[in-house]
């Protein structure tokens, strides 16, 4: 079946284009032990852009897009931010993007294997129909469709599941390492239970917080760590302007404070860090996609002993001297993705949000006259809003 799509590729020159692209109806299973099931078709209405996209973009420029293409073809139908209309069972859906022959897509092993739609081995929403297993359709909350569309507001919402889903599974994996790592010194010092220790611990690794970078996911961490720990300090440090619009929402939103950087070397930087933190940090989550973050929190101190570093950040190398690591007793932990249960948790938690008023619309044909122009000057220039959409569909959407 042939769709306009756009799609990855493999070209120095043309890595994003939008064109005809065939779909094709590939068996796939949600988790091991399920059966594999034809894909339901479906119709994509409102999709968001995530930054991943535009590293894929820049993969194909340079050639290295061949194990991310669906098996058989020479191309990738990127997207996997947003909300589509299933006409055969006539209601709107949330795609899980994440499945594959594994217990759990978060944790998979070596013997066991995943896709992503649009981002791994398996074709995603921008198109104008694409075929998803009927099992990772997720229903929406009730009260926002009316008529057969869907509310514009609403939609905006839904490009953000994924990455809150993702930010729910480091808010579990910081929780069980901070109450892992630190559980038996709480226990020496309070002369209490395991159990107790292990409650105290969970609280006191978030004590002081920095996030380091101001996107997203580095809000949505912020926005979670405050709704669960609100004992905790949070400090965001990004280099955005303090007036800036994205600053003063997530300062909103969270209840954070923000250190700019405008300093002149990595050290005023640190210092200013545990100043504002008053003493070192206990929670260092690195979003800045920066090497800057591994410097400030081992070089120059701002990880505190028995500190957790959460590298999130795609891209820079972590380095640090084993000797005050090891003596320091840090902790550096890495992970990606989120299981079904984080994500239906974040749609819930999010038709409740506000974060529709930071996603911005780019129209489909001017998206599609020149998309990597679009990705280059528009959705990932220094002037890119937070979020950028495009309504895909717009009969769906009740505007």
């Amino acid at each position: 079946m042939k769709v306009k799509a756009t799609y990855f590729q493999n070209d120095p020159e043309r890595p994003l284009v939008y064109g005809d692209a065939e779909i094709k109806n590939v068996k796939r299973r949600r988790l091991r032990g399920e059966p594999e099931k034809e894909g339901v078709l479906c119709e994509p209405v409102l999709i968001g852009f995530c930054g991943t996209d535009f590293e894929l973009m820049n993969m194909g420029s340079k050639g290295l897009l061949g194990p991310k293409f669906p098996e058989g073809e020479n191309r990738l139908i990127n997207g996997h931010e947003g909300i589509v209309w299933v006409p055969s069972q006539n209601r709107f859906a949330i795609v899980l993007i994440r499945g594959g022959d594994s217990y759990d897509p978060t944790r998979y092993t070596e013997d066991e294997t995943y896709f992503e739609y649009g981002c791994d081995r398996a074709d995603g929403l921008f198109a104008d129909a694409q075929y998803f297993n009927p099992d990772m359709l997720l229903k929406i909350p009730d009260g926002y469709v009316k008529d057969g569309k869907i509310d514009l507001e609403f939609a905006k919402k839904m490009v953000f599941p994924d990455p809150y889903g993702c930010m729910l599974f480091q808010l579990e994996r910081m929780e069980d390492l901070g109450s892992a790592h630190l559980f038996r010194v709480v226990m020496a010092r309070e002369k209490c239970s395991e159990d107790e220790a292990r409650m105290i611990a969970k609280e006191e690794v978030f004590d002081r917080t920095v996030i380091f970078g101001l996107g997203t996911t580095g809000m949505f961490m912020g926005d979670l760590i405050s709704k669960n720990h609100p004992g905790s300090k949070i400090l965001f440090v990004a280099r955005s302007p303090e007036d800036s619009q994205k600053v003063r929402f997530a300062l909103r939103e969270t209840g954070a404070e923000y250190l700019r950087n405008t300093f002149d070397s990595e050290k005023q930087l640190a210092d200013a860090i545990i100043k504002r933190l008053g003493g070192r940090a206990t929670m260092f989550i690195g979003v800045s996609g920066s090497n800057v973050e591994h410097r400030v929190a081992f070089e120059h101190k701002v990880l505190g002993c028995n500190g957790v570093y959460n590298s999130f950040s795609l891209g820079p190398r972590v380095e640090y001297d084993t000797m005050p690591f090891g003596f320091e007793n840090h902790l550096i932990f890495g992970s990606i993705n989120f299981r079904q249960c984080h994500m239906e948790c974040a749609i819930e938690l999010l038709s409740k949000s506000r974060y529709n008023e930071i996603v911005e619309l780019i129209d489909r044909d001017e998206f599609a006259a020149d998309p990597i122009g679009a990705y280059r000057e528009k959705i990932y220039s220094k002037a890119a809003p937070m979020k950028t959409a495009v309504i895909w569909n717009k009969k769906y959407i009740n505007i």
